[in-house]
Formats: structure tokens, sequence, C-alpha cells
């Protein structure tokens, strides 16, 4: 699960880590944005149960819908 600032959304975080590759001599004018990576293992075989649980974590707890988006994907491991 990749869980990002929305578009518009001041990245304190990701600003410092910008000044900070800068500092570093990586030039550049582009944009650095941090966000989160959380893997999950679940025990559904159900591929549409597995995106349906995923959707309620990201909703009800992993994500602020206010100001994040997330995306994920599904492997079988």
């Amino acid at each position: 699960i990749r869980i990002t600032l929305k578009n518009g959304v001041l990245d304190p975080h990701g600003k410092a880590i910008q000044n900070a590759l800068s500092g570093l001599g990586f030039k550049g004018d582009e944009e650095v944005r941090q966000g989160k990576y959380i893997e999950v293992d679940l025990t559904s075989t159900d591929e549409g149960a597995a995106r349906a649980e995923v959707e309620r974590m990201c909703r009800d707890l992993l994500a602020n819908l206010v100001i994040e988006g997330y995306a994920y994907e599904l492997s079988a491991g």
C-alpha cells in the first residue's frame, strides 16, 4: 500500500529532503514528496475479498483521506 499526500497539500518533510539533496550536490528543480509504504500479508485467497479488505484498511485507518490518497497492488505469495 502506497500512501501519498494529495496534490496541493504542503509536504514539509518532502521539502526538507529536497533541501538536503540539494545540499549534497544533487541539483534540479524536481519536487520531492514523501509518502508511506505498508506491506500487509493477507490470509484471504479470494481476490475480491482481499481488495475489499485492503480498501477498508486504507479508508478506516491507514490513510487520512482528507489530505492523502492511496494505491495498492495484490500479489500471490
